[in-house]
């Protein structure tokens, strides 16, 4: 994630004796820049630190190029300063942005225990930053066992509780970063993340990244009972899973089923009724029609365990996807849903019918009639 870049770039230049500053061309811009974060002098080091975040902002080749300014920007970091904390920590903040070695080198110059303190801090500017610094950090592989130890997953999840509403974004980014370390899962639920994630997926537009991170955390937190308990026992917990698989983006969409499938294969008898009461046949429905590959694969094996028994009934009444939502829709009580449900259903059936009609077209064109079979005939469904 990019810090926010400078309006107004400043320009460094050679220190002269007497103190002035006279401009440098272009080509001589990193020398300069280096020597001044260097220097003992408080201001010549916070202007290298702005002038380092302005061409960093966008450029990997200076990203490289300063790579030897990490260990006195995170000294920066230490002082009593807030000009020189900010600019250290944005400076850092986009050296880090796409660049394995300097996240690395960032974590070994010792960045990592101010950065957590600016967390705490009461100054909001500074936890902003602190924020975006770690959402950035935690993209490395191998940052997050480091990271990990820390203890910071507490303190990201009272900023995802309390902080500003970019925070609050970038803290929930950063755990789902940190998640995909299997061995962090557990350190995260200590923290108790779930109800406030849960409050933030509520709160942001239901296509944003934020939504995406936020059910990809409560996916990977499906696989503990622990987290399944907590995402009942929130108020509206369920329902804002089932609100993300209607209408997020498609990756949020494949998250939340992916949650939700998670729940009913690991006790059936225990989140089934709690995700059939929150209305998801609607939405599992259209993810088998309109899903991404791995959308429909889940939302028809969930549609599966919903059902009164997730197993066949007979040889005679096949375990088509027809047949599993038509018991579904006989056991819902809410006429809207069921309604719903059964123009889904419909459309499902109408899209079904009208691929396989485009295939048999495309088999006609390049097969002889004797290599055609004769399809049985589909009858239209009538729900009553």
């Amino acid at each position: 994630m990019d810090a926010e870049g400078e309006n107004n770039s400043v320009q460094l230049n050679s220190a002269t004796t007497d103190g002035d500053i006279r401009r440098t061309p272009s080509s001589s811009a990193v020398q300069e820049t280096l020597f001044l974060i260097h220097f003992d002098d408080i201001t010549l080091k916070v202007q290298a630190a702005k002038e380092i975040r302005r061409l960093t902002k966008t450029s990997q080749r200076y990203r490289r190029h300063f790579s030897n300014a990490v260990k006195p920007l995170v000294d920066m970091l230490r002082y009593d300063s807030f000009e020189s904390n900010e600019a250290a920590l944005l400076a850092l903040l986009n050296l880090a942005v796409k660049d394995e070695g300097n996240k690395i080198n960032i974590i070994d110059a010792g960045a990592l225990e101010p950065i957590i303190g600016f967390l705490q801090s009461e100054n909001a500017t500074l936890q902003d930053h602190a924020t975006a610094s770690l959402l950035t950090l935690s993209a490395s592989p191998a940052t997050k066992p480091i990271i990990s130890a820390s203890g910071v997953f507490p303190l990201l999840v009272e900023i995802i509780r309390h902080g500003t509403s970019q925070a609050k974004a970038d803290a929930v980014m950063a755990l789902s970063n940190l998640s995909t370390y299997q061995d962090n899962l557990l350190l995260i639920l200590r923290a108790q993340p779930i109800p406030s994630t849960v409050s933030l997926l509520k709160s942001c537009k239901k296509s944003s990244k934020t939504t995406e991170r936020c059910t990809a955390l409560i996916e990977s937190l499906m696989c503990y009972e622990e987290g399944r308990n907590s995402l009942i026992s929130e108020d509206g917990g369920v329902l804002a899973v089932v609100e993300v698989l209607e209408s997020g983006s498609a990756q949020s969409r494949e998250h939340a089923v992916g949650a939700l499938l998670t729940m009913c294969q690991s006790d059936r008898s225990k989140y089934r009724e709690p995700i059939l009461r929150e209305g998801v046949i609607p939405g599992l429905l259209e993810l088998t029609v309109q899903g991404t590959a791995k959308s429909r694969t889940k939302a028809q094996t969930l549609l599966r365990l919903l059902r009164d028994t997730p197993y066949p009934r007979s040889e005679l009444e096949p375990d088509t996807l027809e047949n599993i939502v038509s018991n579904l829709i006989s056991q819902i009580d809410c006429e809207e849903q069921s309604g719903k449900a059964k123009e889904m259903l419909a459309e499902m059936v109408q899209v079904s019918m009208e691929q396989s009609l485009r295939h048999l077209q495309q088999r006609a064109l390049v097969c002889t009639p004797a290599d055609l079979s004769v399809p049985s005939c589909v009858s239209k469904i009538t729900l009553k």
